[in-house]
């Protein structure tokens, strides 16, 4: 299937590699908030600069990370707050442009972190077997430091997309029994039209709940 153009899957950062015959490794990472201009953003962005931390400027091992809005502010920037927030932590905030989510982007993706319990029952209610690939982004985290390291393939001899792809099958493996300790411990709340201290407080949390997953899908931990 083929992306709308101009509201399809991005390709200008993290290209999946071309191996030899011309196949493609790559696993696509999506996050999901509401109007994709505060949280997803955010949480996208993040998400690359940690990852060149760990695997170097320019370099994904095949990991791709985009986002999108269920109500989605198409073509339109990231909040201004949210660009601070990125700032803060050294992330480039440069280019983005909001998407509306579109079932392509479901499809496409192995692994669909949401801000909320209600993003990601949208995401699932879209069908396209995404079930077992769509958490929120706390509930990942909270599974995969669950997972020990050691039952992963090592990235060195198989590549972060087989790595990612275990990670995803152990978490769902594991989600009906380690259950979230209250209702509110899976949920990124909304900072839109909020100050910039509430930004950055959303900021922080995202920040950390990422910092054990982009470690266990690339084996490095961050660079303190």
């Amino acid at each position: 299937m083929t992306a709308p153009e101009g509201r399809g899957i991005a390709e200008s950062w993290g290209s999946p590699r071309t191996e030899s015959g011309g196949s493609t490794s790559a696993f696509r990472i999506l996050h999901v908030s509401t109007g994709n201009v505060c949280r997803s953003p955010i949480t996208e962005r993040l998400t690359r600069h940690a990852l060149s931390d760990r695997l170097g400027d320019g370099l994904t091992g095949g990991l791709i990370v985009e986002s999108a809005g269920t109500w989605g502010h198409e073509g339109a920037p990231m909040e201004a707050n949210a660009e601070i927030v990125l700032a803060d932590f050294g992330a480039d905030a440069t280019g983005f442009v909001g998407r509306e989510l579109l079932d392509e982007h479901v499809i496409r993706a192995d692994l669909v972190l949401t801000a909320t319990r209600d993003h990601r029952a949208q995401v699932i209610s879209m069908g396209h077997s995404a079930g077992l690939r769509t958490f929120t982004l706390k509930e990942f985290t909270r599974l995969v430091r669950a997972i020990d390291p050691a039952t992963l393939p090592d990235p060195r001899d198989e590549g972060v997309v087989e790595r990612a792809r275990a990670l995803v099958r152990a978490a769902a493996a594991l989600r009906g029994w380690l259950l979230a300790p209250s209702p509110d411990a899976d949920e990124v709340y909304d900072p839109y039209g909020a100050p910039i201290t509430f930004f950055r407080s959303i900021g922080d949390e995202i920040n950390q709940a990422l910092d054990p997953v982009v470690t266990a899908l690339t084996g490095v931990p961050a660079r303190r």
